[in-house]
């Protein structure tokens, strides 16, 4: 399949870093490596954005999707992590450094009328000090990581909690 070369640039970006990530959910390295045979969706990339002690993170109250870490699709000629970072910095101003390692990759549908597509996810340690400054209608907060939240990806929680164990055992936090 012959693609534009910025698409191109994404996606191999995007396959580096799936099989770099710290966890896979719903085989997506699988799942990549079919969906590269054929028109894919964009991709969506998401920023984990955890305190120092490993003990918060921060969400976006997302319109309809309900609480969701900041993030969104990858823009073409973007890698993955770029659009993470963009989108970070536009839902909450905020603008740590990115863990070189992946966090996770999954595939999900960001939308019910959406077919599915990549969504990596990255970390950041992040003061809870410093100010949120969200987009209107999107406010952003700390939650607490023992406290569940409602979403539209009801195993984000499980997923991000899974992630802070890694980390921990890795001597991070």
């Amino acid at each position: 399949m012959i693609r534009h070369p910025w698409v191109q640039r994404s996606l191999e970006a995007a396959v580096f870093d799936a099989q770099s990530a710290v966890l896979e959910f719903d085989q997506a390295c699988s799942w990549l490596r079919s969906a590269l045979t054929k028109p894919m969706e964009p991709l969506g990339a998401e920023v984990w954005v955890l305190d120092p002690a490993l003990e918060q993170i921060v969400l976006v109250q997302h319109p309809w999707r309900g609480l969701v870490p900041p993030g969104g699709k990858v823009e073409p000629g973007e890698s993955p992590r770029q659009g993470a970072a963009r989108e970070l910095a536009e839902e909450t101003g905020l603008r740590p450094r990115l863990l070189e390692r992946p966090a996770a990759v999954a595939v999900r549908s960001f939308h019910p009328d959406l077919p599915v597509t990549l969504s990596l996810s990255y970390a950041a340690i992040a003061d809870p000090a410093q100010p949120l400054s969200a987009e209107a209608g999107q406010p952003a907060l700390w939650r607490r990581l023992d406290e569940d939240w409602d979403g539209y990806f009801p195993q984000d929680p499980g997923r991000v909690r899974q992630y802070v164990k890694a980390l921990r055992i890795d001597g991070v936090g």
